[in-house]
């Protein structure tokens, strides 16, 4: 496991439903999960968690796990988002159990149990509209109204089913109802549909049906056939449960069955989690398509530079709960940055140059100082940076007239070139518009390590880059997308009008360490002082992108204050 030994947690309540089935030899001591998505949007960082959920149980308990695709309804269900929901699990670090499983190779099958419902009575068709049905549902506190067509002739019912799966109606004409009681408290149990008509092509099965099955009658059955031996969803399935049974009540013979058991969706704070909104941000151009970097999106987060292993830690330190809670994105932010400062590689990198000459150092002259990669990582080993007569370091590290507490460079005042030497700003230029071009230092040629004064204090730090070496860069920062913890929960505000207009800042003249000339999409640093960053995929020969990460500490509550 990814996670440290230190934070190891104690059983959560659905291993202890697992323990108990294992000790009853429930299922023959069978385990066996799913990961069950449907296949219409690009999964979010709420999905990792269940997938770390199911998978990891799986394999904790040396059993199996499928990826089975909901696909019922192909109005909202492409290709597109199949490829990319198999791509984020294997980058999670998943494998499921053979080929992945699609709820449209079980159509015959459902279709066949439909028709064993209608001739037990259980099922029949309506030809009311929706609109009325709706009506006839009531609410919970009163009970609902019968269809008139609710003790059809299972014949005529018959007939009519066939007839909407041979397409003789138009879309909407009619639907299969289960026939369960329409007095019952819970809605879902008031008669719900199992099969409506749908004139639409199929990502898989192509035209072939034109009656599509209900997610709630798709779901379990589904779950029978796979041999499913717990069916772990989230909470607002809770009060599905009992259809859940009700339709494996229906089929099931002998003492194999699946047991749905809900657990608590993810809910992160300064974040949306709706598919709908995700795709509304999406469509609407607000962001850059499914995987910006500032979307909860696992593509998303992959592209910005989150690793599988931080996911994977933040899922488990997050745990399983009972009940719903909301979850500071900052425990998110720091598991990537845990694990980043374990792995990432330090190199230097100004984002917002100013030139340095060091007026005493030799014109014409270079040499190489030698740095650590990682002093967390013991087999990182160094690098050797090139260092010249002109160098970059960042603007913000010079004031004119600096303060007292201000530990940079200043006029008249000594800071250390991180790995090279100490420095004395003598003098400076501006332009028209009083903005500093030029900084003018001599160093203290004895100071560098291996010099008579390598061991002299001087109280700031900075990094920097050889003007001569450096690459030239074009560095996105990225920032949360919403500025309001909670974006979509407040009833008379649109969730787009807390959307943080700061969320990302192009900088296009960023200069860095000639030893990044070389790095691949994906690659992980940290740029000293600043933050841990990564090579975006619209990098090209000749134009390096980087995308941040994360900052090297919180400076959201800082903000917040």
């Amino acid at each position: 496991m990814d996670f440290p030994e230190n934070e190891k947690q104690s059983l959560n309540f659905i291993e202890q439903i697992i323990e108990e089935d294992l000790k009853n030899n429930k299922n023959e001591g069978r385990i066996h999960l799913r990961f069950p998505p449907e296949p219409n949007g690009y999964l979010h960082i709420g999905h990792a968690k269940s997938i770390c959920l199911n998978f990891g149980l799986a394999n904790h308990y040396n059993g199996l796990c499928n990826l089975r695709f909901d696909d019922t309804n192909p109005e909202k269900e492409d290709v597109e988002y199949v490829e990319s929901i198999m791509e984020d699990i294997q980058w999670l670090g998943f494998e499921w159990d053979k080929e992945a499983y699609y709820a449209s190779d079980y159509f015959e099958q459902l279709y066949d149990w439909a028709v064993k419902l209608i001739k037990d009575g259980k099922a029949y068709v309506d030809e009311q509209p929706q609109s009325l049905i709706s009506e006839q549902r009531g609410v919970p506190t009163r009970p609902g109204i019968n269809s008139p067509y609710r003790d059809r002739p299972v014949d005529e019912s018959l007939r009519l089913f066939e007839g909407m799966k041979n397409g003789e109606f138009e879309t909407g004409a009619m639907i299969l109802r289960a026939k369960i009681d329409m007095s019952s408290p819970n809605m879902h149990m008031r008669d719900p549909i199992m099969y409506r008509i749908l004139h639409q092509e199929h990502h898989r099965s192509g035209d072939k049906w034109c009656i599509y099955p209900m997610y709630d009658y798709a779901h379990g059955q589904s779950d029978f056939i796979e041999g499913i031996t717990h069916s772990v969803c989230t909470l607002e399935f809770e009060i599905h449960r009992p259809l859940y049974d009700w339709f494996l009540d229906q089929i099931v013979e002998g003492d194999y069955r699946p047991r749905q058991i809900e657990f608590a969706r993810l809910n992160l704070s300064y974040t949306v989690m709706s598919k709908r909104k995700l795709l509304q941000l999406v469509e609407e151009k607000l962001v850059n398509g499914w995987d910006d970097p500032r979307m909860p999106t696992i593509s998303g987060l992959r592209r910005r530079g989150y690793t599988p292993e931080s996911i994977r830690r933040f899922a488990e330190r997050i745990g399983v709960a009972k009940r719903d809670n909301v979850i500071d994105v900052g425990l998110l932010e720091f598991s990537v940055r845990e694990h980043l400062n374990e792995k990432a590689p330090r190199v230097f990198a100004v984002l917002n140059p100013v030139k340095v000459v060091i007026t005493n150092y030799p014109e014409g002259q270079s040499e190489e100082v030698e740095l650590i990669n990682n002093p967390e990582d013991p087999k990182g080993g160094s690098r050797m940076v090139p260092f010249s007569r002109e160098i970059y370091i960042e603007r913000d590290d010079f004031m004119e007239d600096p303060p007292k507490k201000f530990f940079r460079m200043g006029p008249g005042r000594e800071v250390r070139l991180k790995g090279a030497y100490i420095v004395k700003c003598e003098d400076f230029k501006k332009d028209e518009n009083g903005a500093i071009t030029e900084i003018y230092c001599t160093a203290d040629m004895d100071s560098k390590s291996g010099g008579a004064g390598a061991s002299r204090k001087v109280k700031g730090t900075l990094h920097w880059v050889s003007a001569q070496h450096a690459i030239d860069a074009e560095v996105r920062v990225y920032d949360r997308l919403f500025l309001d913890e909670d974006p979509a929960g407040h009833k008379d505000k649109d969730f787009k009008d807390f959307m943080n207009p700061e969320s990302l800042k192009v900088l296009p003249a960023c200069k860095l360490e000639p030893s990044l000339a070389s790095v691949q999409t994906g690659e992980s640093f940290q740029f000293q002082r600043l933050g841990y960053f990564c090579v975006d995929k619209d990098s090209t020969e000749g134009h390096l992108v980087f995308n941040r990460t994360v900052p090297l500490r919180d400076s959201w509550s800082k903000r917040k204050k």
